[in-house]
């Protein structure tokens, strides 16, 4: 009880002191302050809003510290790029201009487009081997079997070849290559090949043999000093033509496929600017170019293939069962054709855009002038690879292709002195061996 009352006592003590400071009262009287209320309300406003610009103030400052962070986070990222980026960085700079230096008295810088296919691959070994410097650009693009370019970039890169992955439409790329490298040449290779692939996609073919071409062009035409051009144009130019050998003065104007058609575009367009631009530009019309880290959609490699996995293969022939010719050509007698045309070349003679005097212009046929059967050429690879074909001969569809090719060279000799000297007979020997070890057979089987 005693305990009790001293609560209600305490009760009684802070009431008043909570009602005294909430409504102020004078001595005996009790009522509300004239300005208590609002006075009360004023404060807790003002709290309040103290409170809220405080917030506030702090939130300005979380933002500012976080847009300062992200802006620090984007300069060390750019920067990071800058240094370790795919292309354009310095590293990527560093390893360019080591490529292209030239290794030998009075030799060149080249810039290889299509660096890690057949023939660019070899001829970009020829050329380092021998002390000129080297740089490659390919797209990788997966018309056939990309694991086999992957393989030649990985040959190249052991001697030393920087092998840039990108496409000759990218202007920004080639054009940073040219920005980083005086190439004094480009061998350009880079194209879509192939006769039958052109009726199943087109435009492929116009995106890299003509809108590639002309991209290629528009920088180097800038590029001061101007390189000089040697560029693959094809056999396949000659088309329709029936007069044998094919010589560079026949006409060219009956194209039997769209591949055919671009390359003798590429023709039209390349003469044009080293007209107006005087770029020094030479064409090479390769005659069905055969041998080791060849391309799996020639015949010669299909066939080999199949004959090893017991496959049968298609042999197409003419019209009045006349068998298909080829004048096929040995890689490393092409690869002397392309240093030779490299080596001739000239000057272009350019700068900034304009023509300052007239350039050379060249075309050239590079062939084995010796046309051999594709029934031939099958048992030259039955006899290499010791297993008899399954073959399946049928008459020649509407495709493309022609019914026989048949190189004059003359002119490349006079000029170069391009002379094949590998016959079909050699040549296939070296590329069965090469192609039996790349794929892992042993005694024609393959190796578990």
């Amino acid at each position: 009880m005693i305990k009790f009352l001293e609560r209600e006592n305490q009760k009684r003590i802070i009431m008043p002191q909570l009602e005294d400071e909430l409504f102020p009262s004078t001595p005996g009287k009790f009522k509300v302050d004239q300005r208590g209320a609002h006075y009360f309300m004023n404060r807790q406003l003002h709290r309040c809003f103290a409170s809220t610009s405080t917030m506030f103030l702090w939130a300005l400052f979380l933002i500012a510290l976080t847009a300062s962070y992200l802006s620090f986070q984007s300069f060390v990222d750019t920067g990071s790029k800058y240094f370790t980026a795919s292309w354009g960085g310095i590293q990527w700079e560093k390893q360019v201009r080591t490529s292209a230096q030239i290794h030998r008295s009075g030799g060149m810088s080249v810039l290889v487009t299509g660096a890690v296919g057949f023939v660019g691959s070899h001829v970009s070994l020829a050329l380092k081997k021998r002390g000129d410097g080297v740089v490659g650009l390919d797209n990788f693009n997966n018309y056939y079997d990309p694991s086999l370019k992957r393989a030649r970039k990985n040959l190249l890169q052991s001697h030393g070849i920087f092998i840039v992955e990108g496409d000759i439409n990218d202007f920004k790329i080639v054009s940073k290559l040219f920005d980083t490298v005086a190439f004094t040449h480009v061998m350009h290779l880079a194209a879509q090949a192939g006769v039958r692939y052109a009726i199943e996609n087109p435009m492929s073919y116009v995106h890299s043999n003509i809108a590639g071409l002309v991209n290629l062009l528009e920088v180097c035409k800038s590029a001061n000093p101007q390189p000089s051009i040697v560029w693959a144009s094809s056999s396949s130019v000659y088309g329709l033509n029936e007069k044998s050998p094919f010589s560079e003065l026949d006409r060219t104007d009956q194209p039997a496929s769209l591949y055919a058609a671009t390359k003798k575009a590429g023709e039209e367009i390349t003469h044009t600017y080293n007209h107006i631009y005087g770029l020094s530009i030479t064409g090479l019309r390769f005659f069905t170019v055969y041998g080791p880290w060849g391309r799996p959609d020639m015949a010669y490699f299909s066939f080999t293939r199949n004959i090893l996995q017991g496959k049968p293969i298609t042999v197409y022939r003419g019209k009045n069962k006349v068998d298909l010719a080829r004048d096929f050509t040995y890689i490393d007698d092409v690869v002397k054709g392309c240093l030779g045309a490299l080596d001739t070349s000239g000057k272009s003679t350019g700068s900034g855009g304009k023509k300052r005097g007239v350039a050379p212009y060249r075309i050239y046929n590079l062939g084995n002038t010796q046309p051999v059967t594709v029934p031939t050429l099958v048992g030259i690879l039955e006899k290499h690879l010791k297993v008899k074909a399954k073959k399946n001969v049928v008459e020649m569809p509407g495709n493309g292709d022609v019914p026989f090719t048949h190189a004059n060279i003359s002119l490349a000799q006079k000029d170069f002195g391009y002379k094949p000297t590998t016959d079909l007979q050699t040549g296939l020997k070296k590329f069965v061996r090469w192609y039996l070890s790349y794929y892992g057979y042993n005694n024609g089987k393959p190796v578990n």
